[in-house]
């Protein structure tokens, strides 16, 4: 059964200053916890019914805690409109700085991405494209943010993130004739550019694109053209719309 204070500890993980604290994020509906069991992630507490407890035995030994429920005090704990038949709480991992290979791997770097669902997406772009890593400035929207779990459909499990000066990281890589590509409305035609194996892929602020900050660290400008002939068109993509089609293109070469 939940008690108040549990259920009270559920819902402050929607706050940050919480999380930080704690040390713990929520992961919430039967495929994210799916993906919570079946990954190296240590589950504090698990939430579910009696159903969803049946079907997955691996709790007994997953789970620190487990705690059997009804949909309707589910309902009550969760940050869900529509929960579905378990949450967990989880333990972040202790964020060290990623080992990265630059000579031959590709990254993602993210400059002050704050659209909790768009980081999510990207989490979800990156795991599908097999980019393993993605570096975050300081004041991108927190990876265990709800939203940004749920968007991720799982991939917060496989993705490693790690946040830093995003200026100091990429005026290293550039010293280390890395390429640095960036997302730009005047910059190349990604499609005729020539695009490397290795690397990083900058991508801005939803509504500022890359800062000005940045933007001086990258080393090959591209741009997604538009093929619209309306003059009306879009003034831009959605940053993980963009993410996606750079991905695809790196990998198609």
């Amino acid at each position: 059964m939940l008690s108040k204070n549990k259920i009270k500890l559920i819902q402050s993980l929607n706050r940050k200053k919480e999380r930080d604290e704690s040390g713990l994020f929520l992961a919430e509906g039967n495929k994210m916890v799916e993906e919570a069991l079946r990954s190296d992630y240590k589950i504090e507490t698990l939430v579910s019914t009696t159903l969803f407890a049946a079907q997955h035995p691996e709790i007994q030994t997953k789970a620190n805690e487990f705690i059997e429920a009804d949909r309707e005090s589910i309902q009550k704990a969760s940050l869900l409109q529509n929960p579905q038949e378990a949450l967990a709480i989880v333990w972040q991992p202790i964020l060290t700085k990623p080992e990265l290979n630059l000579s031959t791997e590709l990254y993602l770097a993210l400059d002050f991405i704050q659209d909790p669902g768009n980081l999510g997406t990207i989490l979800r772009i990156a795991d599908w494209f097999g980019i393993n890593t993605v570096i975050c400035s300081e004041n991108t929207v927190d990876v265990y943010n709800p939203k940004v779990v749920q968007a991720s459909m799982g991939a917060i499990f496989r993705i490693k993130t790690g946040y830093t000066d995003l200026e100091s990281f990429l005026s290293e890589a550039s010293n280390s004739q890395v390429p640095v590509y960036g997302t730009f409305m005047d910059g190349s035609n990604i499609y005729k550019e020539e695009l490397t194996r290795n690397g990083i892929i900058v991508l801005g602020n939803e509504g500022n694109g890359i800062s000005d900050s940045v933007s001086q660290l990258v080393t090959k400008k591209i741009t997604i053209p538009t093929f619209s002939i309306n003059t009306n068109k879009s003034e831009s993509l959605n940053v993980a719309i963009a993410a996606s089609i750079c991905c695809s293109e790196f990998r198609r070469r």
